[in-house]
């Protein structure tokens, strides 16, 4: 059953992004909205039109159409074919739904697109200034309910050939840099290490210290129906 706004008259708008974070996103506008009472709506914004996207992400899309029926989201609004600043998307979407609290992903822009173009969320202040923002981090762990991985450290990939190896050493030869959550009971390195690429997270499969494939494997479980 869709809520309806309440005495505090909030509504709350969840961004999300390909990989595994958009979940996270999700579950903690979940959160919110039922501490609020509030109607719960989710975006998603890219440049190409729906039946041009790849596989990987129409199965985002259809994951987090999922979860938005199971947990009778307000609605899920996918803008695709969209060559507008993001920032201009979100704020049309936001003044649209009468948006009180928006929900971003921390994102991947490095300090010099920061001075060049201008961060999103200063232009969302610009955009929308009486809208609450909050920022999450990507995550620096992993849902591992099994006690599967230990504690994730600062790794690195550096390429060789068609393969990536994984290094525990900053050299210039790096290529990615991120965490890396290494199994429990080998002798070797073998796991996932978690990273961002072109503003996406990906978690990918390390055997014997080697990436073979920069290719997302989803570690993280469904979410439970109490969340």
């Amino acid at each position: 059953m869709k809520k309806v706004k309440g005495r505090m008259d909030e509504s709350i708008l969840v961004c999300v992004y390909y990989g595994p974070n958009g979940e996270r996103l999700i579950q903690r506008g979940c959160k919110l909205a039922s501490m609020l009472d509030c109607p719960l709506y989710i975006l998603t914004i890219d440049p190409l039109p729906f039946d041009e996207l790849d596989a990987e992400k129409s199965d985002y899309i259809t994951r987090w159409k999922q979860i938005a029926e199971h947990h009778s989201i307000e609605e899920f609004i996918l803008k695709d074919n969209e060559k507008r600043p993001i920032s201009k998307v979100i704020a049309e979407v936001a003044r649209e739904k009468h948006i009180t609290q928006i929900i971003l992903g921390q994102t991947a822009q490095s300090r010099w697109e920061q001075i060049a173009k201008g961060s999103i969320i200063n232009a969302l202040l610009r955009e929308i200034p009486f809208i609450d923002l909050h920022i999450i981090s990507v995550a620096r762990s992993l849902r591992d309910q099994e006690g599967q991985f230990e504690k994730g450290v600062r790794a690195y990939l550096i390429k060789e050939e068609e393969n990536y190896r994984l290094s525990f050493i900053h050299t210039k030869e790096v290529e990615f840099e991120g965490i890396f959550f290494k199994e429990h009971g080998t002798d070797f390195n073998n796991g996932v290490f978690k990273f961002m690429k072109n503003k996406e997270t990906l978690q990918v499969q390390v055997t014997d210290d080697v990436v073979k494939k920069l290719t997302n494997v989803s570690m993280t479980a469904p979410l439970d129906d109490d969340q």
